[in-house]
């Protein structure tokens, strides 16, 4: 079988990409509002005082999402996400609960999004080098059908630290849509040990970078 081989982007073209996203998810962001309520997407989901993140750590943040991650977005105010649910790489449903106590970078991304296999390799060392009981990187799979092509990807590129996630339905992609968080993949949710969103970007970003290391210790609070 022929070896596969990473769609390593230049990182000035692959941080160009994430630059635009993120001022695109960050206007969306400021503007966005509930259809049916007339409120923002952080009154309706719920405002820090449904957090024990504190307000200092997102002002922290915003000073290490430079370089390779200046698409991520700090929210302005730290509040829960609706439920996402998603299935392990045995079936078994799983929820953002199930990872309560762990700040955790949510990435969404197919096998047939360019981008999304792009920065895998890097998500999968970021994961290898900080991974702990205090930090974990979830990326779901939104993949339709069974999860043959996202093994099969793991087994192609030596993915071996990541756990594989999927989800068929594409439940969590289209709940950050109408949440105003996710536009295309890959799209990338920071959320805190409370199950609080802290920061949100669109588009790749190369993960195992100094800066996005330096984003995730912020975060971890390390």
């Amino acid at each position: 079988m022929t070896e596969k081989k990473s769609f390593r982007l230049p990182s000035v073209k692959l941080i160009a990409i994430a630059a635009v996203a993120g001022m695109v998810a960050g206007a969306a962001a400021v503007y966005v509002k509930h259809a049916a309520s007339g409120k923002s997407m952080a009154e309706v989901a719920g405002l820090s005082d449904n957090c024990k993140v504190d307000k200092d750590k997102i002002g922290k943040l915003t000073k290490f999402t430079v370089g390779q991650v200046a698409a991520m977005n700090a929210v302005s105010e730290p509040h829960v996400l609706p439920a996402l649910s998603f299935n392990d790489a045995d079936g078994k449903p799983l929820s953002l609960d199930n990872f309560k106590g762990k700040t955790v970078l949510l990435n969404m991304w197919a096998t047939w999004c360019v981008p999304c296999r792009e920065e895998m390799p890097a998500l999968d060392a970021l994961e290898r080098e900080l991974g702990s009981d205090k930090f974990q990187v979830v990326a779901v799979n939104i993949d339709t059908g069974d999860d043959t092509k996202p093994k099969g990807f793991y087994k192609d590129y030596n993915i071996q630290s990541l756990a594989l996630y999927h989800d068929s339905t594409m439940g969590v992609f289209n709940t950050m849509k109408k949440e105003g968080l996710a536009f295309g993949l890959p799209a990338t949710m920071l959320i805190g040990e409370d199950g609080c969103l802290l920061g949100a970007m669109n588009g790749p970003a190369v993960w195992d970078s100094p800066d996005a290391k330096a984003l995730i210790g912020a975060a971890i609070g390390s």
